[in-house]
C-alpha cells in the first residue's frame, strides 16, 4: 500500500513541525476500529473478543497486551507481531467503510489546509494508531495530502507516546536538515495524555476539547493553547505560528 505525501511548502525552507493525533482530534473511526480489533483477536487466538481494552489515548501496542490480559490469554511473545500484523489486515479490508461510518472532526479539512501554507510548516502525525490504519484514516476523509507520514510516530512502536515525539523529530530532521525542538514542534491532540507526552518530549501543545478530555483538564495538564475544536482556521494557524516562533514563544 502506497502512502502520500504531504505537498511540501516552497516559498520556505521546513523550519516548523506539526504533529497531529488522528484519533478524535482530526476522524472518529471507533466503530470499525472496534471491529477490526474483534477480528485480529479471534484471528490470533481462535476466540471471539469479550471485551476491548479502552483506548484512553494509548498506543495500539498497548491496548493489544490490556486487551490480551483481561480476555484471559497468556501473552507470548508472538502476540504482539501477530496481532498487530492481523490487525492491519483487518482494517485495510474495512477500509471503504470509513468515510460512511467513522466522521471527520468538525474543521479538520481546513485547519490542516490553513496550517500546509503557513511557511516552513510540514505536518505528519503522532498517533496510538499503527501507521497503516492511519493512512487509511485519514485518506477516507481527503486528509492524507496535507500530511507527511514518512516523519511521524505510530502506534506499533513500542515505546511511550513522548519517546515516540522525539522519535519523529529526529525523522523529520534526518528528511528536512532542521533539528526540531520544542521550540518548533507542536503536537495537536484532544487528550491530557497528549499533553503529558508533548511536555516530556519536548514540543508545545495545542489541545481540542472535541475528544477525550475537557478544556479544564487539558489546561491543568499544561496545554500551551486550549481551543474548543478546529473550526476556526485562523484561530488554528494563529496558534501554531505563535508556538513554533522562538521570538513569539519568548513574548507570549
Amino acid at each position: 500500500m502506497g502512502t502520500s505525501h504531504a505537498e511540501s511548502p516552497t516559498e520556505a525552507a521546513i523550519n516548523r513541525l506539526v504533529l497531529w493525533n488522528v484519533d478524535l482530534t482530526l476522524v472518529d473511526a471507533t466503530i470499525v476500529t472496534r471491529e477490526a480489533y474483534a477480528d485480529a483477536f479471534r484471528m490470533v487466538t481462535g476466540r471471539p473478543l469479550v471485551k476491548l481494552a479502552p483506548a484512553m489515548g494509548r498506543p495500539d501496542s498497548e491496548i493489544i497486551f490490556e486487551t490480551l490480559a483481561i480476555n484471559g490469554i497468556v501473552v507470548e511473545d508472538r502476540h504482539l507481531p501477530e496481532f498487530l500484523d492481523a490487525l492491519a489486515v483487518s482494517f485495510a479490508a474495512k477500509h471503504k467503510r470509513l468515510a460512511k461510518e467513522g466522521r471527520m472532526m468538525p474543521g479538520a479539512k481546513d485547519a490542516l489546509a490553513a496550517v500546509s501554507r503557513l511557511g516552513g510548516a510540514v505536518q505528519s502525525v503522532l498517533t496510538g494508531t499503527i501507521k497503516g490504519n492511519a493512512v487509511h484514516k485519514l485518506t477516507a476523509f481527503g486528509l492524507n495530502k496535507w500530511v507527511d507520514f514518512e516523519v511521524g510516530g505510530y502506534g506499533e512502536e513500542v515505546y511511550p507516546k513522548a519517546t515516540l515525539l522525539q522519535v519523529a523529530q529526529g525523522r523529520a530532521k534526518a528528511k528536512y536538515g532542521e533539528p526540531f525542538t520544542a521550540q518548533n514542534t507542536v503536537l495537536i491532540g484532544d487528550s491530557t495524555r497528549d499533553v503529558q507526552a508533548a511536555r516530556i518530549g519536548g514540543a508545545a501543545v495545542i489541545a481540542v476539547a472535541s475528544g477525550r478530555s475537557m478544556a479544564a483538564e487539558l489546561h491543568e495538564a499544561g496545554a500551551d493553547i486550549v481551543l474548543p475544536d478546529l473550526t476556526n482556521a485562523s484561530e488554528v494557524v494563529a496558534a501554531v505560528a505563535r508556538l513554533t516562533s522562538p521570538a513569539d514563544r519568548k513574548a507570549g
